[in-house]
């Protein structure tokens, strides 16, 4: 009698499980410690699939079992905005952002028996002029100390998005559209 391969999230963040909640997805999260540290010669693209596999591959799961890792990156001007060290860099940051597009990229992949599926979400966010006040009230209400680009667009911060092009899961965390192809084409029944 064979069993059905599990699902695990391999990710702490509270938004990648809302996300896979609401697909009526069974799955346990088992969060790992990647080294985040972007390497020299890579594109914000490159870094994002990277720190994906990186997370799913370190996953101790059982053999036939699926690991789901993802990571995110806020880009402009060619480079990958982190999360905030503190105030002054948060207010920079959303200073940055303030009146322009911005590119927002999620890599997911995807760990199972025959290998690793990878895939790339691109959604271009503009924002609208930002004053100072309201970014320091912002970085007062605590929502962006922990997030890449020091906004979270399903919060507070999607005040400040004018309009996007692409995929709203992917500037969350998930994006919805890529993972679930993932999980189909590596046959983990979605919706079946």
């Amino acid at each position: 009698m064979s069993t059905r391969p599990r699902l695990h999230l391999v990710s702490a963040s509270p938004r990648r499980r809302e996300i896979l909640t609401s697909l009526d997805l069974a799955f346990t999260v088992v969060p790992v410690a990647v080294d985040e540290t972007p390497l020299d010669s890579e594109t914000p693209g490159e870094m994002v699939l990277r720190l994906a596999v990186a997370k799913a591959g370190a996953a101790a799961v059982e053999p036939g079992d699926f690991a789901l890792g993802a990571d995110t990156a806020v880009v402009i001007d060619g480079r990958a905005l982190g999360k905030p060290l503190d105030e002054a860099d948060c207010l920079a940051m959303l200073a940055t952002l303030s009146g322009r597009c911005h590119k927002v990229l999620t890599g997911v992949a995807l760990a199972g028996a025959n290998g690793v599926r990878t895939a790339l979400s691109e959604t271009d966010v503009y924002f609208r002029e930002i004053s100072r006040d309201e970014a320091l009230a912002y970085w007062q209400s605590g929502e962006p100390c922990d997030k890449a680009g020091a906004y979270a667009i399903q919060g507070l911060g999607g005040a400040f998005v004018e309009r996007i092009e692409g995929s709203y899961s992917g500037v969350v965390g998930l994006p919805v559209f890529e993972t679930v192809a993932l999980l189909k084409e590596a046959g983990f029944g979605v919706m079946t």
